[in-house]
C-alpha cells in the first residue's frame, strides 16, 4: 500500500552542498541518503515529497558536515498481507511468475498461478493451463493477493496467488467477463 508519511529525523548536509540554499540542501540531502531505501516496519521509501521545517543545525567533531533535525513529508510503499494488487510479469521460471507490484518484485509460485494443471514451456517461458488453455508469460498484467511479506535488509519477499475469482491476467478475467455477458 503506498502511504504518505510524516517524518521527524536528523539529516546530513555536507560540506559541498553550503553554496545552496537551507531548504535544498537538506531535501537534496535526504533524497541521497533515504529515497530507494527499506525499512522493515515502513516498507520502501520512494520519494521526498516536501521538507516541512528544519531546525538548527549541529556540527560534530571531527565530521565537516552540518546535521539538521527535519520534518518532512514522504512516498513510502509497503505491500500487505490481503491486499489486492496488479503487477506486470517480468520473468517466467519453472517454478512461477515474478511480477512487479509498484517497487518490488514478488512471486507467484506456480501452485498459486490457477486452478487448472499447469504445463510449462521451458523455451517459451510460458505456463498454460492443461484444460483451460489460458497462458501466462512475460509482460502480461495480472491481479493478485498478496499471500506472504517478508521484508528485511537486503531481500525482499513478497508471495502472490491468483488462484481465487477475479484474479490472474487482466486478459483472463477480460474473457472470463464476456463469457459471462454472453451466457445471459
Amino acid at each position: 500500500m503506498f502511504k504518505i508519511l510524516k517524518v521527524k529525523d536528523e539529516v546530513r548536509v555536507p560540506p559541498v552542498k553550503f553554496d545552496l540554499q537551507l531548504d535544498q540542501a537538506v531535501k537534496e540531502s535526504l533524497q541521497e541518503q533515504i529515497e530507494g531505501k527499506m525499512n522493515s516496519d515502513i516498507g520502501v521509501y520512494l520519494v521526498i515529497t516536501e521538507v516541512l521545517s528544519v531546525g538548527d543545525g549541529k556540527i560534530m567533531p571531527e565530521d565537516g558536515a552540518i546535521y539538521y533535525p527535519v520534518e518532512f513529508k514522504m512516498l513510502a510503499y509497503k505491500p500487505e498481507i490481503n491486499e489486492i494488487v496488479l503487477g506486470e510479469v517480468v520473468d517466467v521460471t519453472e517454478f512461477g511468475a515474478f511480477t512487479r507490484i509498484g517497487p518490488l518484485d514478488a512471486l507467484v509460485h506456480v501452485s498459486q498461478i490457477m486452478d487448472d494443471k499447469i504445463s510449462y514451456d521451458a523455451k517459451n517461458a510460458i505456463f498454460t493451463g492443461k484444460k483451460t488453455g489460458i497462458k501466462l508469460k512475460e509482460g502480461d498484467i495480472i491481479r493478485a493477493r498478496i499471500v506472504g511479506v517478508s521484508l528485511g535488509k537486503g531481500r525482499s519477499k513478497v508471495s502472490l496467488t491468483m488462484r481465487q475469482p477475479c484474479l490472474g491476467s487482466i486478459e483472463w478475467i477480460n474473457k472470463d467477463k464476456r463469457n459471462k455477458k454472453k451466457e445471459k
